[in-house]
């Protein structure tokens, strides 16, 4: 227990599994705490001031199942070994901690989420602003940034949800990570600057980091230097596969926002699965390390022109061979992380049998793809995946065809590799023939036919007797055990024979495991090659994935012009045609250019408008991501940035009300587009009175269409809005028409100029089966508003009273029984804002 203490103090707050015999065990609080989480047995094992010692353990061979649980759950444990077996009974035995296990550091394949990314990040705020580092250790890549502002580090730490976040002890803005999961808080001195820089030269082998571009982002380089020194404080070894640190610029990437990605349900619908996403319509990648590139293209879509022509030349050359590429790539696995637990030391035999498989694909590949390509990009990844024709010798000289899971369990490393092995091996493999001979000689020799001989793992090898024979056991049989109805007997050439062979097989075993370590100093030296091999496989994954969906779905090359605007013929939404049950899916077009900055789209519920705008924000990202998209014809101007502001709800645990959420949103879109931004705002204005609504909707609109300039697509149910398009020239209507024939409604799903001419929501919800008595009513009050009289409508918003706190000023508006015209309004007597609220009112409310 001194022994345990003296380990636990150095990690008094993450669980300890000690290892004592078979099992893995776990005391005091420990015990208690992790009887609760994964509900196994609490008992107690000796005293401690006079009170029994809570303990609990699990068996060391099904410490994977129990880690899972514990892992998902965000804790963290201590994996403490027993480094080897005590010479006397009466000496401890020698432990220490061979690795620490937590959520961001996971490697193990059972541990990790095969198709996704597994991020340890690390935060640092300063009052120059942020620095963000994020490291994947199953992969080995270690990314930096500075964010520009508390929303840029918001929506990185919303991008990257990463595992676990390292934060300093003196963050002070805390709320900014209230919602991340499994936070850490470390000293300071793990941020300090010079500290990190000597940490990543140690890690690179480099006298500076100029190399890598990273010396102007000195605040990213804090969080970079605190994250990998509790890498290696974690894995208790060298992380030679983190060999590089890229600095991502936001400049060079379509930005997302949290509500964006949320709102186009990218990877994630509105209810937190995968469920009819973009992804799940796009994912039919061979590989796991291609599947999850694919989402970092998705959620981080690169405006790098020359990339995404690249990257549609090669689609449009594997169209031809992707199905000859794609069930070899299968083949090749999930290279990426076999690579990390390589590098890591804690391989496992079956992941050599997936490198060896994985090698013997890469000459076919090879093969197939140098007859179609000779100067392109993809000869380049042709280059880069290589051919390990001497590292697919060894491993198929030294590992079985179908190795057990882990090395403990022996016979791993072939026959032939090694003499020696092959001699203990000829030892311990002799021993049935041994034995049968041996029982019929003794059988023979003492004529007793119960005679058996045989072996367990306790007691060794036997000779045994039925109880009715065993006074019949000649004088040296020596008694070993006695069972209820036989005697088991010894003999000095059998326990000589016992000896050998335990001891050949014990020298086997070893010297597997030496041959084992020994397989890891010959692969190690290849590792940087290997992981360019296994990143341009996974880029030909996902190439050749975009490929097949392009032939399969339909989908054509955009063009990627230099020149501002989105011009989109017989677009599609890639989802919605997928799942549609009525087909086909009803293509629209889309133009927006300089002259024509704004579509407004009026039309009824359930008629379209909500998904053409999507679609039209899809196809933007899916040509920015490098793939064809589901249209005739697309162009594709400057895109910096995708908002959305569409649908909206409670939340509840910030205070906030849905409008409350949709004002935030939209003071996000207002505060950060530019006239390369691409927006899409839906029905804003909804949650407050109609009046506000109205207002406030206009304000936004008129903002992004004269001001900002931003390619807006502005759905909305306020028929007076479409007068906007009068005032600002770049603003027009377009709207989805209904035809109604009695009490039905059909939806043409077709964009057509002009404004909507009603909302038909009467009719909408007819068909969502609201009671025909309370239909028939609303019917009724329509008509009487319709036709209230001119009067009405003005003491409707008589004395209303207008709050400007941009100005700091009262504005009362006060409709005297003589109506004022536009005419006999003189704008020299108000002030600018003041005109603009008194014409609206008039102009679009009366």
């Amino acid at each position: 227990m001194k022994q345990y203490l003296k380990l636990k103090a150095c990690h008094p707050d993450i669980l300890l599994f000690y290892r004592i015999g078979d099992f893995y065990e776990l005391f005091y609080n420990d015990a208690k705490r992790v009887s609760q989480l994964i509900d196994i047995t609490l008992t107690n094992r000796g005293i401690s001031a006079g009170q029994p010692i809570p303990m609990a353990g699990i068996p060391y061979h099904a410490i994977d199942n129990y880690l899972i649980k514990l892992v998902a759950l965000g804790e963290s444990v201590a994996i403490c070994e027993q480094i080897k077996d005590s010479t006397t009974k009466m000496e401890i035995v020698e432990r220490q901690i061979s690795r620490i296990v937590t959520p961001g550091t996971l490697s193990d394949e059972m541990l990790l989420n095969e198709y996704q990314d597994n991020l340890l990040a690390a935060l640092w705020q300063s009052s120059d602003g942020f620095g963000y580092a994020t490291l994947d250790i199953a992969s080995g890549r270690f990314l930096v940034s500075e964010p520009i502002n508390r929303n840029a580090m918001s929506e990185e730490l919303q991008r990257t949800n990463p595992a676990e976040l390292l934060y300093p002890e003196t963050l002070q803005d805390l709320t900014i990570i209230k919602n991340c999961r499994n936070l850490r808080r470390r000293p300071i001195w793990e941020f300090e600057l010079q500290t990190a820089h000597k940490q990543l030269n140690i890690q690179f082998g480099t006298y500076n980091l100029t190399g890598f571009g990273v010396e102007h982002v000195p605040l990213a380089l804090r969080a970079a230097g605190c994250l990998l020194q509790y890498a290696k404080d974690t894995q208790r070894t060298s992380l030679p596969h983190i060999q590089a640190i890229t600095v991502e610029h936001q400049n060079n990437s379509v930005l997302l926002d949290a509500d964006t990605r949320r709102n186009l349900e990218l990877t994630k619908n509105i209810n937190g699965d995968n469920k009819n996403t973009l992804l799940r319509i796009l994912d039919f990648t061979s590989t796991p390390m291609g599947s999850r590139m694919l989402q970092r293209w998705i959620n981080m879509p690169t405006k790098e022109v020359s990339t995404l022509i690249q990257r549609q030349e090669s689609i449009r050359l594997l169209q031809e061979i992707t199905l000859k590429i794609q069930p070899l790539l299968h083949q090749v696995g999930d290279l990426e992380r076999i690579l990390a637990r390589l590098a890591l030391r804690s391989a496992r035999p079956r992941d050599l049998m997936r490198m060896r498989h994985a090698f013997a694909q890469l000459p076919i590949i090879q093969t197939i793809l140098s007859k179609q390509v000779s100067s392109c990009y993809l000869f380049t990844l042709l280059k880069k995946i290589g051919n390990f024709k001497e590292l697919y010798n060894l491993l198929v000289r030294a590992i079985v065809q179908s190795p057990p899971l882990l090395i403990r369990d022996g016979g791993v490393i072939a026959s032939g590799y090694n003499i020696e092995l092959d001699e203990y091996r000829a030892l311990a493999d002799g021993e049935t023939d041994y034995l049968e001979q041996l029982e019929l000689r003794e059988r023979k020799t003492t004529k007793l036919d119960t005679l058996k001989v045989g072996f367990n793992a306790i007691h060794g090898y036997f000779i045994q007797l039925s109880r009715g024979q065993s006074h019949l056991a000649p004088m040296h049989y020596v008694r070993r055990q006695t069972l209820k109805h036989a005697e088991r007997y010894i003999i000095p050439e059998l326990k000589e024979y016992e000896e050998t062979v335990l001891t050949a097989k014990y020298k086997a075993l070893s010297k597997e495991k030496l041959l084992y370590d020994e397989l890891f100093d010959l692969l190690l030296p290849y590792l940087a090659k290997l992981q360019h091999s296994a990143a341009a496989l996974a880029e030909l994954d996902v190439l050749c994935n975009l490929a097949e969906r392009a032939e399969t779905l339909n989908y054509v090359c955009p063009t990627i012009s230099t020149q501002e605007g989105i011009y989109i013929i017989g677009g599609r939404h890639p989802v919605v045609e997928q799942v549609l049950d009525e087909k086909p899916f009803i293509a629209n077009s889309l133009s927006l250019f300089d002259k024509q900055r704004m579509l407004i789209i009026t039309g009824p519920n359930m008629g379209g408008k909500s998904t053409y705008m999507r679609q039209n924000a899809l196809i933007v990202l899916l040509a920015y991501i490098g793939s064809f998209v589901p249209a005739d014809q697309a162009t594709i101007g400057p895109v910096d940035r995708i908002f959305t502001r569409i649908g909206a709800t409670d939340d509840l645990a910030s205070g906030r009300s849905t409008f409350m959420v949709e004002m935030t949103e939209t003071a996000n879109i207002l505060n950060n587009a530019t006239r390369q931004s691409l927006v899409l705002m839906d029905e804003v204005g909804r949650g407050t009175s109609t009046y506000d609504g109205l207002s406030l909707a206009w304000a936004f609109a008129e903002e992004l269409a004269k001001y900002i300039k931003a390619m807006t697509l502005f759905s909305t149910h306020y028929i007076e809005l479409t007068t906007l398009s009068e005032e600002v020239e770049e603003v027009i209507n377009v709207h989805l028409d209904a035809v109604e024939h009695g009490a039905e409604i059909a939806f043409m799903y077709t964009i057509q100029t002009g404004a909507a001419s009603k909302s038909y929501g009467l009719s909408v919800a007819t068909l969502a089966g609201i009671p025909c008595d309370v239909i028939t009513r609303a019917y009724k009050k329509l008509h009487e508003l319709e036709m209230l009289p001119i009067s009405k409508k003005i003491d409707n918003i008589r004395d209303t009273e207008l709050i400007l706190p941009c100005q700091e000023e009262k504005l009362e508006l006060s409709l005297n029984p003589v109506l004022k015209t536009l005419e006999d309004i003189n704008p020299d007597n108000l002030s600018p804002l003041q005109a603009l609220k008194w014409i609206y009112l008039l102009k679009n409310m009366l």
